[in-house]
């Protein structure tokens, strides 16, 4: 979602002072950390200035503090929609926020007023990147451009991501992840299985844009390690989901003149859906000649070896469907466990079907200093030989917890520098 700064005012939550966070992990071990004790991650040392708001920017900018980045979250006075999308156990730090505004400092400033302005131009003068999703024309307005932070910081990394692109006639239109479903495609490929458009009910338009300034701005960190210059990025969320819509839907359409139309058949088959055991449902993917032949003499038809549908990747192309309806007749006949332990003795690809609360369920156990416990969703890396999962080291802070903090680390960078500069 793009930040439009004009929205209605939103719940703000209430000013805390910050405490040491003990973590506890379920597992095989329980473990206690302070947050100040957690292992550097390989972003330290770079500082982020973060102007985005809702959740495409705020999920770009968490992965940046996961990653050990000091980010700085400027929000509105007003306070941020992420604060109040879901319920939690304080007012201002939902359930979504808990994980979503974590490894960040947070400082409140008015943008209109030019006291604002100058403290987050301060900021930037000591920031190795600004992220945003302020709409272009409200940059301008506010005077924080491109160009207004490389006046402070000459290789600032700056990248503002919107709904549309720059030079489009909708440059400065309103974005929201469902617009831009409808936009890029994802809509249109539900239509293709008989059915009326529709959303897909996660908001993969956000998540999606919200990688994609992750690596963009990574990137660009690496070229300016290389050449001492930054630069100017930009995400327009409707090109991010066009490119991921297109990978494998523009198929055939691709080549001049067009082979057939768009669509990847496979995929949009009626029939590929989870399937329904004796007790639950599972996902079984028979993709090899050998896995369907396994599955038909499991289950008493091994003269369906011979069958030529299965015999190549294209015929099981051309009759994907029919086969993935005569695997799930099958399947109804055991337990969803008896298909798991088959499928994994015979290296078929296999999975229950997971619901969202046994999801939460198995996520980790971590304490805020003034929420509470709460689950933690787990970055989805792991670097190096000990295999280290990135860390909370800092739990989601509430509106405005840091400006006395960061403030005075700005004033003492800048006094730093000055007197640098008068050295003879």
């Amino acid at each position: 979602m793009v930040h439009h700064y004009d929205d209605e005012p939103l719940a703000r939550g209430q000013q805390k002072t910050s405490r040491i966070c003990i973590g506890q992990v379920r597992g095989d071990r329980e473990r206690r950390m302070a947050v100040t004790d957690a292992p550097a991650g390989p972003l330290e040392g770079i500082r982020v200035l973060d102007l985005t708001s809702v959740i495409m920017g705020p999920l770009a900018t968490q992965i940046f503090g996961d990653l050990g980045a000091d980010v700085i979250t400027v929000e509105d006075p007003r306070g941020t929609l992420a604060r109040v999308m879901t319920r939690g156990p304080l007012p201002g730090l939902s359930g979504l926020a808990l994980n979503l505004l974590r490894n960040k400092r947070n400082v409140v400033y008015d943008l209109k007023d030019p006291a604002g302005r100058q403290a987050v131009l301060d900021i930037a003068a000591t920031s190795d990147v600004v992220v945003t999703n302020l709409r272009p024309g409200t940059l301008r307005r506010l005077g924080l451009t491109y160009a207004d932070f490389c006046d402070v910081r000459p290789d600032i990394v700056f990248c503002r991501a919107q709904g549309y692109p720059s030079d489009s006639p909708q440059a400065d239109a309103p974005a929201y992840d469902d617009v831009i479903q409808a936009g890029g495609g994802l809509a249109d490929v539900f239509a293709r299985q008989g059915s009326e458009p529709r959303l897909i009910p996660t908001l993969v338009a956000d998540k999606v844009s919200g990688l994609t300034i992750a690596y963009a701005v990574l990137a660009a960190l690496v070229q300016r390690e290389r050449t001492g210059q930054g630069q100017e990025i930009e995400v327009p969320m409707i090109d991010v989901v066009t490119s991921f819509t297109l990978v494998e839907h523009a198929g055939a359409a691709t080549a001049e003149p067009p082979q057939g139309a768009p669509g990847y058949a496979r995929v949009l088959e009626p029939n590929r859906s989870p399937q329904q055991t004796a007790d639950g449902w599972i996902m079984v993917l028979a993709y090899t000649r050998q896995n369907f032949i396994d599955l038909f003499t499991e289950a008493g038809h091994p003269e369906r070896a011979d069958d030529t549908r299965i015999a190549t990747a294209s015929s099981r192309l051309e009759h994907i469907d029919d086969l993935y309806a005569e695997v799930a007749a099958l399947v109804k006949e055991r337990t969803t466990a008896e298909w798991l332990a088959f499928c994994a003795e015979r290296g078929i690809p296999a999975s229950p079907v997971a619901t969202l609360e046994e999801m939460v369920e198995a996520l980790p156990i971590e304490v805020h200093p003034d929420a509470g416990p709460y689950r933690v969703i787990p970055q989805p890396v792991r670097f190096g030989a000990s295999a280290s999962v990135p860390t909370v080291r800092r739990p989601a802070a509430h509106s405005g917890q840091h400006n006395e903090e960061v403030a005075r680390e700005v004033a003492g960078d800048a006094g730093a520098s000055n007197r640098k500069d008068e050295r003879p």
